[in-house]
């Protein structure tokens, strides 16, 4: 078998000149989302670089190291922080909004407790594969048109923007296929560097802000405080999160092939998620989630080992202390990461029906045809249901509605 066509496995170890780039294909992926609901927040991405790092390797711990997964900035508390935001000045709400976020790592401790005294049997009977191979794809489906706008493939893009994705798109994708030896398993990390040289040629990149920065940059901390009010805003984005955590574990595990939701556990991975957002609230940094695009990264590549995982987290704390190199990643424009995601979500999509396939749904059965059908509808549909400030829609949404669908058909064939 050719180096090309190796697995490196979950506790398989890398040697450090194999390591870094493989850790480094995975800090690209997460940069540039892990960043961007700081700036929204207007909060130092510094600190979130830092306790982004800090919180994956606590998570690799508690999960006893057997889930490649990378804890990143979670998106769900977007709208209600900046509800709060804009209630007050942000000296006086940011310190609420982090009481919330803490209030979040609690709840994801509490299902964790729930998780480990009942078991993980409910997943079988509410997530049959009839509908979890469908919540797989809505992951990478409803991220697609952040993919394309990225990429500049929609919306108002100049034509370097469009070569600059294309290129990147096509060199990761051909070299995945016909790469051998070590450039096989970091086909990601190559096209990002083409592409970035591309769009360098092209005049799309300002390296005077990299000229500007210090060196050496202390990450700035903030000091949460609680107030009911905010928790009841911030607090039903953990239903969010927790729907999204769930699915993102069974896709990992169909990825490596192993039952992760009973070794190490689904209790394992969500406390070790609460435990990181708890860190992150007392710190001043955003709850974390795993992350998609690193998840990505792992099926592109064949790479699952939890080291590699490891050293991108060792990555995101040095990279919390320097002002340079922090910078100079910032400067990868928006189309090189596009043309990757484009490729990155778009596999987790084919993902979920490679579930379907590989489990042999028999959609002769009208539960099955039923169950997929409204899970998918109701993801794609751009539908959502409000809790307090926060949506419910996509993937989050389809995964409660299959839920609550799959335990009436379990009922009913009981009565």
């Amino acid at each position: 078998m050719s180096l090309a066509r190796r697995i490196i496995g979950v506790e398989e170890k890398v040697s450090l000149l194999e390591g870094f780039p493989l850790s480094l294909q995975h800090l690209f992926a997460m940069f540039g989302a892990s960043v961007l609901a700081p700036s929204l927040f207007h909060v130092d991405p510094s600190v979130v670089l830092l306790m982004n790092g800090i919180g994956t390797l606590i998570y690799l711990l508690v999960c006893k190291g057997k889930i490649p997964a990378f804890l990143g900035s979670s998106f769900a508390f977007i709208a209600p922080v900046l509800a709060l935001l804009s209630l007050g000045s942000h000296q006086a709400q940011y310190p609420l909004v982090l009481g919330g976020f803490i209030v979040v790592g609690f709840i994801f401790l509490l299902v964790a407790l729930l998780v480990a005294t009942v078991g993980t049997t409910w997943i079988d009977i509410l997530l049959p594969p009839a509908a979890m191979g469908p919540i797989i794809a809505l992951i990478g489906l409803e991220l697609a048109q952040v993919a394309a706008s990225m990429a500049g493939y929609i919306g108002e893009s100049g034509t370097k923007e469009v070569i600059v994705s294309s290129v990147t798109l096509l060199f990761i994708m051909f070299g995945s296929i016909f790469f051998r030896g070590f450039f096989a398993i970091i086909p990601i990390l190559l096209g990002i560097i083409i592409g970035y040289i591309l769009s360098l040629a092209l005049g799309l990149v300002d390296l005077a802000p990299v000229a500007a920065a210090p060196f050496f940059k202390w990450p700035t901390f903030y000091k949460p405080q609680f107030e009911w009010n905010a928790i009841l805003i911030i607090a039903p984005a953990a239903l969010v999160v927790i729907s999204e955590h769930i699915g993102h574990l069974i896709v990992t595990g169909h990825i490596v092939e192993r039952d992760l939701a009973k070794d190490p556990g689904l209790y394992r991975s969500l406390a070790g998620n609460g435990v990181s957002t708890i860190l992150s609230g007392l710190c001043g940094s955003v709850p974390t989630t795993t992350y998609g695009e690193n998840i990505g990264v792992m099926a592109v590549t064949r790479v699952y080992s939890v080291w590699v995982i490891g050293g991108a987290a060792i990555l995101s704390v040095v990279l919390a202390f320097s002002g340079t190199l922090s910078t100079l990643i910032q400067t990868i424009p928006t189309p090189v990461m596009g043309g990757v995601c484009m490729l990155l979500f778009g596999i987790i999509a084919a993902s979920g029906i490679r579930m379907l396939v590989e489990s042999k749904v028999d959609y002769s059965m009208p539960q099955n045809l039923m169950v997929t059908s409204i899970t998918f509808t109701v993801g794609v549909s751009g539908m959502a249901v409000k809790l307090g400030s926060v949506p419910l829609k996509g993937m989050c949404l389809a995964t409660v509605v299959a839920m609550i669908l799959n335990l009436f058909l379990y009922l009913f064939r009981k009565i």
